[in-house]
């Protein structure tokens, strides 16, 4: 079942489109995310699937089409400014400052959606709401206990949860996971999981996930897209477009035999 076509998206881009000289790395991707709802989106190897989410992000100018946030045209728009739009964004790579505390980071992605600066100083004593807003969101994320531990001295999957951590503290109308378990051990991969899964369950956030791991896109998605060679081939319910030939095929490996 995808996404209704009655309920104003959360994200919509519309014949998104983007070339590397002679190479279409995205082709005309049109496609609606609601809230409410958990979307992944897989494909193989250099389907188009983090440059999409650039596009969307504004890491990346599209050729052609639109990116449409709450009814409103951001594609012209730099990522921060899509960013006080409502748009939160992890990379596959931790995106963190390394030399600060793990509260102070979250401390100044408080501060950003409050519109209260970017300064260390300024407003740690005068705010305490705002210190109490991020001991609250790294208690969410099961990391109080390492709350003066700066990133770089962190295992890769507390910095996952950091990560998780900065979205949280900007309040973004959608959250944008890429490959969020990519590189973290086996016991570290659940707690991200379940971080990830209680944001969708809020009911009134829009999640997009790029993922590998068939048991993490069985497991959190309500609907999966598929990309190959920039196209998107494939919309639907988990268990049909898992199924579907043109994902054993294109995304599995696998050949399957047609009448």
């Amino acid at each position: 079942m995808t996404a209704s076509t009655t309920t104003t998206p959360a994200l919509e881009t519309r014949g998104l489109t983007i070339r590397f000289g002679g190479h279409v790395a995205v082709n005309d991707v049109s496609c609606r995310f609601t809230p409410g709802t958990l979307t992944s989106i897989v494909g193989p190897n250099g389907a188009g699937k983090t440059t999409y989410f650039n596009l969307i992000s504004g890491q990346l100018r599209a050729t052609s089409g639109t990116v449409i946030v709450g009814g409103e045209d951001i594609t012209g728009l730099a990522p921060s400014a899509r960013t006080k739009r409502g748009l939160g964004r992890a990379f596959q790579l931790t995106n963190l400052f390394p030399q600060l505390t793990a509260l102070e980071n979250v401390r100044l992605a408080v501060q950003s959606r409050a519109d209260a600066g970017w300064s260390l100083l300024k407003v740690w004593n005068t705010r305490r709401d705002l210190v109490e807003q991020a001991e609250a969101v790294l208690e969410r994320v099961r990391l109080a206990d390492k709350r003066h531990i700066a990133p770089k001295a962190l295992s890769h999957g507390d910095q996952r949860k950091l990560e998780v951590a900065l979205l949280i503290a900007m309040e973004p109308k959608v959250f944008m996971f890429d490959e969020p378990t990519a590189g973290m051990s086996v016991d570290e991969v659940p707690t991200v999981l379940e971080l990830i899964n209680d944001i969708r369950k809020r009911g009134d956030a829009t999640v997009l996930l790029v993922e590998h791991k068939m048991d993490v896109v069985r497991s959190l998605s309500d609907r999966i897209i598929v990309l190959h060679n920039g196209a998107l081939v494939a919309d639907g319910d988990p268990a049909e477009v898992i199924a579907s030939p043109v994902v054993q095929e294109a995304y599995l490996g696998v050949e399957v035999a047609r009448d």
